[in-house]
């Protein structure tokens, strides 16, 4: 079985997340940054897994026009969503919203990994707004390896 890990990242925690999960996975999976890698055939895939992180309650648009683009390819595969986030309360709902419905309806398997805030890795605007909603002045680092594992479980099932 080959698996696809799509992912869009800006400061780096989906690109962490996806390689974690890259080495729970069973069989041959390749990773592609969709920001700056050559998107392989998917059509060569068994599984495909897309993923990136929730910015302002939206995914990046790569993820959203990557999942537009191959709607049609994508619902013959069997297909995973991730997303990165702090807000764990809402990620049923930002899924929902950063997906489309043609695709939702068949997903096997759907999870947020967690969320990170590397306030030195923000520009001036993103800092502002991070110490003000997360009223935090400190970097926050939250990878979750209970839901990897848990996605990456039902993943080699598939």
């Amino acid at each position: 079985m080959k698996t696809l890990i799509v992912y869009a990242t800006k400061h780096g925690f989906a690109e962490k997340c996806g390689k974690l999960l890259k080495d729970k996975l069973s069989g041959e999976v390749t990773t592609v940054n969709i920001k700056k890698d050559t998107l392989p055939n998917l059509s060569s895939f068994d599984k495909i897994v897309i993923g990136g992180s929730i910015y302002m309650g939206r995914i990046q648009k790569e993820i959203t026009e990557f999942c537009t683009e191959n709607l049609d390819v994508l619902k013959d595969k069997k297909i995973g969503l991730f997303v990165c986030g702090m807000q764990k309360d809402n990620i049923e709902t930002e899924i929902a919203t950063s997906f489309p419905n043609d695709l939702l309806t068949h997903v096997s398997v759907k999870e947020c990994f967690g969320g990170e805030f590397i306030l030195k890795n923000m520009n001036p605007l993103e800092r502002f707004i991070i110490k003000i909603v997360a009223k935090t002045k400190d970097d926050v680092s939250s990878i979750s390896e209970e839901n990897i594992n848990k996605f990456a479980q039902i993943m080699n099932t598939l």
